[in-house]
């Protein structure tokens, strides 16, 4: 299991090799707003667990491991911003998907994940859910 921190690392991995098709220390950092030193560190605790391949100044390879684990997070994410639309919050929803994902368990997700599938396919209750919150929201009340 991987630290949130790592975690972060790793989706960010595989969102710059789906896209670019290799993945730079340099990029990472910019992405994620830290130091060189900070990637290296995580670049080397992945290598070590066998998510990443990477020798200095080369670029990062990830392994079948780092692949599979990699496509989770950026799915995991995902679903999380839609379900934070489907349910009608105003807040950011990066943000919130952020906040949450390192935090709910496997099945936690995958009940997420089929919640959201579900409201995609029916329009009208994802429309009746947004009308009970807007009558029945306490919180926003307050």
């Amino acid at each position: 299991m991987l630290s949130p921190s790592l975690e972060d690392y790793l989706e960010e991995i595989y969102r710059f090799d789906k896209e670019l098709g290799f993945v730079r220390t340099t990029d990472i950092a910019e992405k994620l707003k830290v130091s060189l030193p900070s990637v290296t560190k995580a670049v080397k605790r992945l290598n070590k667990k066998g998510y990443l391949n990477h020798e200095p100044y080369k670029n990062i390879e990830l392994t079948s491991k780092g692949e599979k684990l990699g496509e989770f997070l950026v799915r995991r994410n995902k679903t999380l911003q839609e379900f934070v639309e489907i349910i009608g919050s105003k807040c950011n929803k990066a943000e919130e998907a952020e906040a949450m994902e390192h935090y709910l368990s496997k099945d936690t997700v995958s009940a997420i994940t089929s919640l959201v599938e579900f409201l995609k396919r029916k329009p009208e209750l994802q429309k009746e859910l947004l009308e009970f919150r807007e009558k029945n929201n306490s919180y926003r009340k307050r």
